[in-house]
């Protein structure tokens, strides 16, 4: 039988790690997406997305790949069970 995947799993944990790595507020993550063209985000969208609470688009993920300055895409699901 095959495995059955978990849906919305969040990354949120490792969203908050590279932030606080990158030694960046959830404003400042906001204001360098606006920046690179994500207008529609905010603080308060970055906090519910640490949080497991909005989906993540992958523009949005790709744009944080660049801010966070993070190698692979890997660190993003470090420690995701399925």
């Amino acid at each position: 039988m095959s495995k059955v995947i978990n849906q919305d799993i969040s990354i949120g944990h490792n969203l908050k790690a590279l932030r606080l790595r990158a030694n960046l507020s959830q404003e400042e993550v906001a204001t360098k997406l606006q920046v690179l063209g994500i207008s529609t985000m905010s603080r308060e969208i970055i906090s519910q997305m640490e949080l497991g609470r909005h989906n993540i688009r992958v523009t949005v993920l790709l744009a944080l790949k660049e801010v966070y300055k993070v190698d692979s895409f890997d660190e993003f699901f470090e420690d995701i069970s399925l």
